[in-house]
């Protein structure tokens, strides 16, 4: 099974720069979206194969999930079951026959930090919570940005960097508590090394230079691990300031 995720940074602005393309190309099972920023009635991009199911924010432009799949799921439900959380459609879970697939995007703490204390204090541990719920009942591949790089390794430029939104001590601890609650960061499984980034800025030149950020990623439950095949980032393909990543499960 090929999975696929990507935040788009809006849909419409992603189609326009040849999403609809790159679906048709990539031959993935499953694409997990985040930070589509519409309405499903607002766009419906052509993808043929594929079926999509929507979570789309309160507030119109912002934020929101959404999944592709060739393989009709089992069920489809939005959120994390607790309204302060749920309003902003962050949180899309598709339930297969071996496994849940979730895509996530993570509230970044902001430039000032002045979501640092809901992101560690609430929205960690129920996202958390919400995963080992899931895993009682079987597996679970979560994806997304996470809006956090774990390691040093993970962005350009860590010392600069250090005690920022998406490289606090909180955020880079929230993932750890990921990693010992059993899950697997799929990348490192195969990729040991730095210089491997999802997002850069849209400032002139950093991407060409490479001067980024990982901060989205595959994650699955730790008894996923005999059937992980592969994982990776799709840095050459353009259409948002983040780029696709892979997932392949035998």
């Amino acid at each position: 099974m090929e999975l696929i995720s990507w935040n788009v940074n809006g849909l419409r602005s992603c189609i326009a720069s040849g999403f609809e393309s790159f679906v048709a190309e990539c031959g993935a099972d499953v694409i997990c979206l985040q930070e589509v920023r519409a309405l499903p009635e607002q766009v419906r991009p052509e993808v043929p194969g594929y079926s999509m199911f929507w979570n789309p924010a309160l507030k119109r432009g912002y934020s929101g999930t959404a999944i592709l799949t060739r393989t009709p799921p089992l069920a489809v439900f939005p959120g994390l079951g607790i309204a302060d959380h749920d309003t902003e459609g962050r949180v899309l879970t598709a339930e297969f026959a071996d496994f849940f697939v979730v895509t996530v995007y993570t509230p970044n703490v902001q430039r000032e930090l002045t979501r640092l204390e809901y992101r560690d204090r609430r929205w960690d541990p129920d996202f958390l919570k919400f995963l080992k719920n899931l895993e009682k009942t079987k597996p679970v591949v979560f994806c997304g940005d996470l809006n956090v790089s774990h390691r040093e390794i993970d962005l350009a430029n860590p010392r600069a960097n250090r005690g920022n939104a998406g490289f606090t001590d909180e955020e880079r601890a929230g993932f750890d508590r990921l990693l010992k609650a059993g899950f697997i960061d799929t990348f490192r499984e195969f990729e040991p090394g730095g210089g491997h980034y999802t997002w850069w800025s849209n400032r002139k030149g950093v991407r060409e230079r490479n001067i980024g950020w990982r901060i989205d990623y595959f994650l699955i439950s730790s008894n996923l691990r005999p059937r992980l095949r592969g994982a990776g980032i799709l840095p050459q393909v353009m259409g948002s300031d983040h780029c696709p990543i892979t997932l392949s499960l035998e």
